[in-house]
Order: structure tokens, then sequence, then C-alpha cells
């Protein structure tokens, strides 16, 4: 959280952002919010940067959008870090991803202690490295007694993935004759997800102008709100992170029902 805000140090943007959180009223506040943080290549490239470049000032912005989060009492934050895919990238590319994800992970634990931050990773194991695997379990540990924001880092994900990894768990149940296949509702299956415990997604933020939603918690948004920009990651301001929230707060979600107001 911003310590300083509406205090005597607030910058005038700040005490700004502030005011605009009235905007979006309690109430009708998404409880769970995803981001596809796409564009970090194109934002580099448009300066005649490396890639590489435009991957660093995005982590600038995943600070801010956590710090917002934390402000809001968002109950959960699940961002696409790195999907199953992204290995088919060039490996130098891959390295760096693998070396700015430890860094984060360094760099950033200390605030989000002291913010109650839990964190979970999502996704598979498998490909990453020892020294990283460690950092995330530590990681994940240190912060498992907090109670504020549950920040979830897809790193190594496919929703697909994830859907055959969660029907491979419950049918090895079954096998073992610990349930049958007629028990299989959708909480128990929402229960062998990565996000286990969780509410499902209400507002999937794509940045960059891509309408897809690549691969990216299939279940979870099932009945998620989408809510697309042009905008490339790294220049994503907290302003227009509000934004989005705003015209989710305006938004009449039915979930396959009738609104009693209008009928429709």
């Amino acid at each position: 959280m911003w310590k300083k805000i509406l205090g005597l140090g607030a910058s005038k943007r700040e005490k700004d952002l502030v005011s605009l959180y009235d905007r979006v009223p309690k109430e009708k506040r998404p409880r769970h919010i995803a981001i596809i943080m796409d564009g970090n290549g194109r934002w580099a490239e448009g300066k005649g940067l490396i890639r590489t470049a435009g991957h660093r000032a995005g982590v600038g912005t995943l600070r801010d959008i956590l710090h917002v989060c934390v402000d809001l009492g968002i109950e959960v934050l699940t961002v696409y870090a790195f999907s199953t895919e992204n290995w088919k990238r060039p490996r130098p590319e891959v390295d760096f991803l693998m070396s700015l994800f430890s860094e984060y992970l360094e760099k950033e634990i200390q605030e989000m202690e002291e913010n109650h931050v839990r964190l979970r990773f999502l996704g598979r194991e498998d490909g990453m490295s020892e020294a990283l695997l460690g950092k995330m379990h530590a990681a994940e540990a240190r912060l498992a007694g907090n109670d504020g924001l549950q920040f979830n880092i897809a790193a190594n994900y496919g929703g697909q993935d994830e859907i055959l990894r969660a029907v491979r768990t419950l049918a090895a149940r079954a096998q073992a004759g610990e349930i049958a296949p007629e028990d299989i509702d959708e909480a128990m299956f929402a229960g062998a997800l990565d996000t286990a415990g969780q509410p499902p997604v209400d507002l999937v933020i794509r940045t960059s102008g891509d309408l897809r939603l690549s691969n990216f918690l299939l279940w979870q948004a099932a009945y998620a709100e989408f809510w697309f920009t042009e905008t490339n990651w790294p220049d994503f301001t907290p302003e227009e992170f509000v934004g989005a929230l705003v015209d989710f707060a305006q938004r009449k979600r039915r979930f396959g029902g009738l609104n009693p107001s209008d009928g429709k």
C-alpha cells in the first residue's frame, strides 16, 4: 500500500488517484481480477529498445497495480506472467524472464509482507530451475499466514493444462475408490484446480489490443466480464486500471438468468 497517500508527502497524482477510488463502490468491486499483462515487447520495440527492456518496465506497472488492489481491498489478483507456450520464445528472452522473475521475488517480498499479501503460484513446476522453485516455495511459505490480498502469479501456466491436471487427479482418486464418478460436481472440480478455495474470476483485463483469452483461467473465467485496452502493459496506469473497475461496476451481470429490473 502507498503508505504516504493522504499524508503530507503524497503527490497530487496520488491524491487524485485516491479520489478516483470513490467512483468504485465497495459493493460493486470485483472479488477476483485477472490480468493478461501483454505488450512488453511491443512497448520496447516502439521505443527502439530491446524486448527485455519492456519486461523490466512491466515490473513497475505490476507493482503499481498491486498497490491499488491492496488499497481497494480487492480479494484476489491473478496475473499471467509466463504461459506454457512461452517456452517457444528465443532462449535468451526466456532466460531473462526467469532471472527477472527471481529478482522480483527478492525485491518485492518484503513489501508484500508489510501489506499482508498472500502469494500463490499457478501452473506446472517442471522446466523451472531448482533455484527458482526454491525461491517460489519460500515466498509462498513466508506470506502464507497473511490475511490480505491473495496474489496469484500464473507461471508456466496454461488453462487447458490445468484442467487436464485436475481431471487426472480426480480420475486417480476415482480409480483408487476414494470418490465415485457421480460425486464429481463443479465444486469438487474447482477444488482440484490451482485456484482451489478462491472465488471465480469476475473481471479479466487484457492490455495491448489483442481480444482473446490465450488459454488463461478457462474454467475460472466462465462468467467473467472482459475489459480490453490498446495500452501496452508498461504504460498501463493505476488511473486506467481504476477506470476498468468503474466500467465493471456499471455492468449488469446475469449469469445466464434475467435481470429483474429490465426483464432481459
